[in-house]
């Protein structure tokens, strides 16, 4: 108060928290998020049914699938949901475990600061702990080569594990594989095709690229041998003026010879294309009737509106070189494939551009018994693509199943008795945070998880113990390198950086203003609607209670 009149800072409306109830409540949402996610971790993980506001239903236990679909308001809750994201993109796999680690640090980080340990202490601790983490992570990982196909399926196996596929996930990991070995699993390289109907034991890994369309003219022939393939990006009709034009013509004749000339550039257009020597066009937008009549007639293969990203798939499985104008159009720009044809997959005419030498992109058609199922596929294979990337990328391979965070923790027990000071108990509580996965694998798999860790631990403190993780069957400590439980070291690397840094992101804010949210505009209001006259006083915003007009 200054001579008895109130200062006002804030808007009307704006809440306000600070201290240590704005981090408790931080935590608490932070950690809401984490319980989320937490039943869906590992291969005994169940699944969440989500249905948004329009009703449409997505059944998945994707940690990232889960965060993304569920509408989060709580600003703190939204930054565990961006570690999820950042983890979907940077390996694909491990979502869920950054997350409920993050949560778990950040419970651990509440006990400290209830017992007067100040937040920045802890920071610098989890800091400390995080990169020793890493330090070890990179000491307990082994060599894996791109020619090292066992490997490489083993870690696709892993990431498919607890996912809705069930009996057909080794099916798809000699998928996954035999991408590894065409076009070293980039998922850029990688056209996903999904259909539901039939089984998902029909899902093909296709040596060229498959199209959800088909030819444009019935007359056209069904399929093509040694197909010489022209990619057109432009229109095969005849061009629209910019401006709004208006064509009047008074005499019948003038009406024809109109007509004729549309129809001899059309001609000119498929002369063209057939100079080339082009058996095939693929065009990125619209085929005129006229067009597809003469492209019919010459016997050539032609499908319109093909997506961009599936026009670059093509320029890379089948050589051929996109052109926009026609007069580019030469043998050279050609792509070539032993057979372009029309199939019919469920209901739907598909075209099947396959037997393309040296090809660099490759298609996955997935198929299962409903729309659910078909999305679901298509989500697990892009985890596992992703993370046998990884592997192939970084050459560096770990032992899953909670083995390598139960060494970390043992390992981290032992180096913060080496720093002393304050920061020891936050690299403690790290350490006692890392035993939440180990922990949560085996509750989610119906054992005790205090068995569970006291028998991983004893296992762990053995010679050679050190890829002893949990055997979710019958809850006893086994090698996961034996049992081929592998895991790429980016994905942990990842996971323990992402955990870190938002766990002290959150413990750093000691203060919360939250803005009023602004009405909607009344029906009718805009600018000059009712109520606008000046602004509702708005240009004297500053003036003190009681002075207003």
């Amino acid at each position: 108060m200054m001579g008895g009149q109130p200062i006002i800072i804030l808007k009307e409306g704006t809440e306000r928290e600070k201290g240590k109830g704005a981090v408790y409540n931080n935590i608490a949402a932070a950690r809401a998020v984490a319980d989320a996610v937490k039943s869906t971790l590992g291969p005994k993980g169940m699944d969440k049914m989500l249905v948004d506001s329009l009703g449409d239903v997505t059944i998945t236990n994707d940690g990232v699938t889960i965060l993304k679909e569920i509408e989060i308001e709580h600003p703190t809750a939204k930054m565990l949901v961006e570690v999820a994201k950042t983890q979907d993109d940077e390996v694909g796999d491990g979502t869920t475990s950054a997350v409920v680690l993050a949560g778990e640090l950040l419970k651990e980080a509440e006990s400290l600061i209830e017992q007067e340990v100040h937040p920045t202490i802890i920071v610098n601790g989890y800091r400390m702990a995080a990169a020793e983490a890493v330090r070890r992570l990179r000491q307990l990982a082994f060599d894996v080569k791109r020619t090292d196909k066992a490997t490489l399926g083993s870690i696709a196996r892993t990431a498919m594990s607890g996912r809705s596929v069930g009996t057909n996930a080794d099916f798809l990991a000699d998928i996954v594989e035999e991408v590894a070995g065409e076009v070293r699993a980039d998922v850029d390289n990688i056209l996903v095709q999904k259909k539901h109907g039939g089984n998902l034991k029909d899902t093909t890994l296709i040596d060229g690229v498959v199209l959800d369309k088909e030819r444009v003219h019935p007359r056209m022939p069904k399929f093509v041998r040694d197909a010489k393939i022209a990619l057109i990006n432009r229109a095969l009709e005849v061009k629209k003026t910019e401006v709004n034009e208006e064509i009047r013509i008074r005499d019948p004749a003038k009406l024809q010879m109109f007509l004729d000339e549309e129809e001899k550039t059309l001609r000119a257009m498929v002369e063209k294309i057939q100079a080339s020597g082009a058996n095939v066009v693929l065009a990125q937008k619209g085929i005129d009737d006229v067009a597809q009549h003469y492209l019919a007639k010459e016997g050539i293969y032609a499908v319109r509106r093909v997506k961009e990203s599936d026009m670059k798939k093509l320029a890379k499985a089948t050589g051929a070189r996109s052109v926009t104008n026609l007069d580019d159009l030469t043998a050279k720009e050609l792509g070539r494939a032993d057979l372009v044809e029309e199939r019919k997959v469920g209901t739907d005419d598909m075209t099947f551009v396959t037997g393309c030498k040296k090809a660099r992109a490759v298609s996955i058609l997935i198929r299962g018994g409903t729309e659910h199922v078909v999305d679901e596929v298509e989500r697990i294979l892009h985890d596992a693509l992703r993370v046998v990337a990884a592997a192939i990328e970084d050459g560096k391979a770990i032992a899953g199943g909670g083995s390598a965070e139960i060494e970390l923790s043992i390992a981290l027990k032992d180096y913060a008795a080496t720093v002393g000071g304050r920061e020891q108990l936050a690299i403690e509580a790290f350490a006692g945070a890392l035993d939440v996965i180990p922990r949560t694998l085996g509750e989610n798999a119906g054992l005790d998880p205090i068995d569970v860790l006291i028998k991983l631990r004893a296992d762990h403190q053995k010679k050679g113990g050190k890829s002893m993780g949990v055997n979710v069957q019958t809850g006893e400590p086994l090698d996961m390198i034996k049992a081929n439980v592998i895991e790429p070291l980016r994905v942990k690397i990842q996971e323990i950086d992402s955990a870190a840094e938002v766990a002290g992101m959150i413990l750093r804010i000691d203060d919360v203003i939250a803005s009023k949210k602004s009405p909607p505009p009344p029906p009718g209001g805009g600018e000059h609607g009712h109520g606008g006259g000046m602004g509702g006083m708005g240009g004297m915003g500053g003036m003190p209670p009681g002075m207003g007009m």
